[in-house]
């Protein structure tokens, strides 16, 4: 009997739940549909059972709040509160809609009483600082979230939440002390902070006031490098190799290192053609820690550094280049029989035959190398590679190819195997077999490096471009046969030969190609204006080839690195991002824009 009374019982109760919950889905459905009228009778219908409270909180507020009634939200919330005292969202949504309403007296009076009442509970106090910055209540979330930082009694605690609140609000000094709060704590977390300030500091003024942050920093804690990390990560945004140096020094001595982190900046340099900035830095590796594991490697690079500063200044000083050639002989002999000796070696031949016409000496310096096992073999390969450009210098192509093959064949799935083969098919080019030359290029547009692939692909469309409509390869041949000239380092002849090619084939489809061949030469020579000229030419008369975008880019590239004018660089990298949005230069011309503006990069 009494078992038939309970289930009578839980019948209906049962039954009132469900038709509470199809009302509350009809309720959202008329919400979601914008009938907010017949919505709003449902929920205040609903609002008479508590157990409903929570689950139309949401959507009631919000059409309560969109329609201004301001005290019909205030009674549900402190109904739901009254019911819910745990649930704090509750509480951060009446503090909201005091907020909204203008009715600041409540609103203070209320986030005082909250906060007395969660004083003993700091787990408590950061939740309610959350739900408060949803309310877009910021500086009541971060009284909040200040309050659980005292009585935990740590001043790193919510540095993350804060910072993210800072940032809102636009105090960006207090945003960038939050973070540094953040990175004190571990060192694993600068890589993190340091993303993050990269989205957020866009102003040389917000950089500036990272810089004495971390300066104050350091001055209070000066055996914490952590700050100084984040400096030289400053000083790299402002592209200042050398402040970002001097910064990775201290951090070297303080640490007992040989020069590590300084190495480090000063390949970033090298890499970003900041070639004055690493010689000083190899330089100064190199006399400090000459015992160390560090400097064979920063003489190399120190050389390599001088060398590249050199070959980019045109037109190139053959004083220097020959006075290179010595520094390098001084350090094979020096650290004879090294790697980094052998390497030496092998960059004076190549300026002995590429810079100073030096061919003999250079093949000789070469099978030097070849010829002794110290080397090791990947640097004798190397050096083939190398004695094949030699012979195709003295106008040996067959014993150029025989060379190329060797290496090929020993490293079939290696980077040398595939700049073997593309050392094949540019000869096979030079030699007007143009067929074999593009199965070879065919065949190295796909798995292997961006750069060889990249060399692949242009040189296969040369060939595809200007071989496909002729009858005979007879022009394609002759600029071949200039491109073996500039190879061979006989600029003049080529550059006449180029002239005349314009004259009997000016309607030519290599004619944009012949435009681009000067200009280089041209720049080359140290003449900018005229390289100018006829990129420009490229972009009057071949705006829709492929040849397009290249000559764009490097004309920004001539007045921002050559000209040195900054404004014009500025403008053409920015309409070159207007006009090549698909171009394989895009990312460099964007990165390059921002550093002429001042922005700041990785």
């Amino acid at each position: 009997m009494f078992r038939k009374i309970l289930i009578h019982l839980f019948i209906p109760f049962n039954l009132i739940i469900a038709q509470q919950h199809d009302q509350i889905q009809l309720a959202n459905e008329y919400y979601q549909q914008g009938e907010l009228e017949k919505a709003q009778i449902i929920y205040e219908e609903l609002t008479a059972n508590p157990y409903n409270l929570q689950l139309i909180a949401n959507n009631y507020l919000i059409l309560l709040k969109s329609t201004g009634a301001y005290d019909d939200a205030e009674k549900f919330l402190q109904k739901a509160i009254k019911t819910f005292p745990s649930n704090l969202q509750f509480h951060a949504s009446l503090a909201g809609v005091y907020n909204e309403s203008g009715d600041t007296e409540k609103l203070e009076k209320f986030i005082d009483d909250l906060r007395k009442q969660s004083r003993s509970n700091p787990f408590q106090l950061g939740i309610l600082a959350q739900y408060m910055a949803n309310e877009q209540l910021y500086n009541e979330a971060i009284l909040f979230f200040k309050d659980s930082r005292e009585i935990r009694n740590n001043p790193t605690v919510h540095a993350l939440e804060l910072a993210s609140i800072y940032r809102m609000v636009n105090d960006k000094s207090a945003m960038i002390e939050e973070y540094l709060n953040y990175a004190s704590d571990s060192p694993n977390r600068l890589s993190y902070i340091k993303n993050l300030l990269q989205s957020f500091i866009q102003e040389e003024e917000e950089l500036d006031e990272l810089e004495s942050t971390l300066i104050r920093k350091m001055q209070e804690d000066p055996d914490d490098t952590k700050f100084a990390e984040l400096l030289i990560w400053v000083e790299l945004q402002r592209k200042n190799f050398y402040g970002a140096f001097i910064q990775a020094r201290a951090i070297d001595k303080r640490n007992e290192r040989p020069g590590d982190r300084t190495m480090s900046i000063g390949r970033i340099a090298l890499e970003n053609q900041s070639y004055e900035d690493a010689e000083e830095i190899f330089r100064y590796v190199a006399a400090t820690y000459p015992n160390s594991r560090n400097y064979q490697y920063a003489r190399r690079l120190w050389m390599e550094a001088k060398e590249e500063k050199i070959k980019n200044i045109y037109p190139i000083n053959q004083e220097e280049i020959r006075e290179l050639t010595n520094q390098y002989q001084q350090l094979y002999t020096e650290l004879y029989p090294s790697q980094t000796a052998f390497d030496a070696l092998r960059s004076k031949a190549l300026l002995h035959a590429f810079y100073l016409d030096e061919i003999d000496l250079a093949a000789r310096l070469l099978n030097q190398l070849v010829d002794n096992p110290r080397a090791g073999i990947q640097l004798i390969s190397k050096s083939k590679l190398d004695l094949g450009d030699i012979y195709l210098l003295k106008g040996e192509p067959w014993e150029a190819t025989l060379l190329y093959s060797q290496v090929e064949k020993a490293y079939k799935s290696h980077q040398l195997g595939y700049d073997a083969k593309l050392r094949n098919a540019r000869l096979h080019y030079f030699t007007g077999n143009f067929a074999l030359a593009k199965g070879h290029l065919d065949i190295l547009k796909k798995n292997t490096t961006r750069e060889i692939s990249n060399d692949a692909i242009a040189l296969g469309m040369l060939i595809t471009d200007n071989t496909a409509l002729d009858t005979t390869d007879a022009v394609m041949q002759e600029f071949a046969n200039i491109e073996l000239l500039i190879f061979q380092n006989k600029k003049a002849e080529a550059n006449d030969r180029l002239t005349k090619m314009l004259d009997q084939y000016m309607h030519h489809s290599i004619t944009d190609e012949i435009y681009w061949l000067k200009s280089k030469l041209e720049l080359e020579a140290g003449n900018h204006d005229s390289a100018i000229n006829y990129l420009d030419q490229i972009l009057t008369a071949y705006s829709y080839d492929i040849l397009a975008d290249d000559a764009a880019f490097k004309k920004a590239e001539i007045f921002d690195f050559h000209i040195k004018d900054i404004e014009q660089a500025k403008t053409l990298y920015q309409q070159f991002l207007i006009d090549y949005p698909g171009s394989m230069y895009v990312a460099e011309a964007r990165k390059r824009f921002r550093r002429l503006r001042g922005d700041f990069i990785n």
